[in-house]
């Protein structure tokens, strides 16, 4: 089995899952030593390992902030990795192939929760739009292959992540790991409050890492239809209650000012979990604050390697 992207914050969850579960033979491909973005890499890693599933998790990604500044790397290098892990799963033919894509590929203004019919129905958020359309041809990709010689590959749509071992640096991070660095600072350097970008209106839907992980693995075992499948909590929250929240969680006691200068990204995220429940028997088991204690408790002892 190959799990591209096996390193990351997501692979490494998914990894765990596997071993626990008494997986074979397991190949991370790590982006330092094979840059999927390379088409010859990407042949070269498939002929050296020829494995029978692939579960594809390799992206580039980041927060709002990273993907307005560097828009054309985040579509150019998504779309090249995506289509080379792809075309190479294809080319040897494996028994599986699991490709891992993101909430940011619906429309902007999808009916909320967001049924897996909904994803063509209009263009994404513009602020990450470039990233979740490179990794929506990915589905294309693979239904094509299915359609012209039954290629088994299957696509899903996970909401935003977060739980221990997240991104946490500034430039690329996303809200739960970006709140709580913001938090945790100001309340180390006593300050009186935090700024926090946007209005705090728009909502987002989180899955703690760990059931991410199982609902891919599960994913991978037992579903093989065409169509994408939304894996999240079913809990909508908005950025007000989330940032409340952390500070709360984080003990710190100063205010927290919003600059509405700064984008909301998309108005609302909320999916609907109704396939991955019937199809897989997937459900969330981790309740949204616990996985935040439990998150801002692995940064704290972080300490001096912050």
């Amino acid at each position: 089995m190959l799990v591209t992207g096996g390193a990351g914050f997501v692979g490494r969850a998914v990894v765990r899952r596997l071993e626990a579960l008494g997986a074979g033979r397991i190949v991370v491909s790590r982006s330092r030593e094979t840059d999927l973005r390379d088409a010859a890499r990407a042949a070269e890693l498939f002929d050296n390992e020829r494995p029978d599933v692939v579960i594809d998790l390799a992206a580039v990604v980041g927060g709002i902030g990273i993907n307005r500044e560097q828009p054309v790397r985040f579509f150019r290098d998504n779309l090249r990795i995506g289509t080379h892990v792809v075309e190479q799963a294809h080319r040897v033919g494996v028994a599986k192939y699991v490709g891992v894509g993101t909430v940011c590929a619906y429309p902007k203004h999808t009916p909320v929760p967001f049924r897996e019919e909904d994803l063509w129905n209009g263009f994404p958020e513009h602020t990450n739009a470039p990233y979740g359309l490179a990794k929506k041809m990915v589905l294309v990709h693979v239904n094509a292959c299915r359609e012209e010689d039954g290629f088994n590959g299957i696509f899903l749509l996970p909401v935003n992540l977060y739980g221990p071992g997240d991104n946490f640096a500034p430039e690329s991070s996303h809200v739960i790991p970006a709140l709580i660095r913001k938090f945790c600072a100001a309340r180390d350097e006593g300050k009186s409050e935090v700024q926090v970008w946007g209005d705090g209106t728009a909502s987002r839907e989180f899955l703690h890492v760990e059931d991410a992980a199982a609902g891919i693995v599960a994913a991978a075992e037992r579903y093989n239809d065409p169509a994408p499948m939304n894996l999240g909590s079913g809990d909508e929250i908005t950025i007000v209650e989330l940032a409340e929240t952390i500070r709360e969680l984080v003990g710190f006691g100063g205010d927290i000012v919003w600059d509405p200068s700064r984008p909301n990204g998309q108005p609302r995220r909320c999916v609907d979990t109704t396939r991955a429940r019937e199809s897989i028997g997937f459900e969330a088991t981790r309740n949204l604050r616990e996985g935040l204690r439990e998150t801002i408790a692995w940064w704290e002892a972080q300490g001096s390697r912050r």
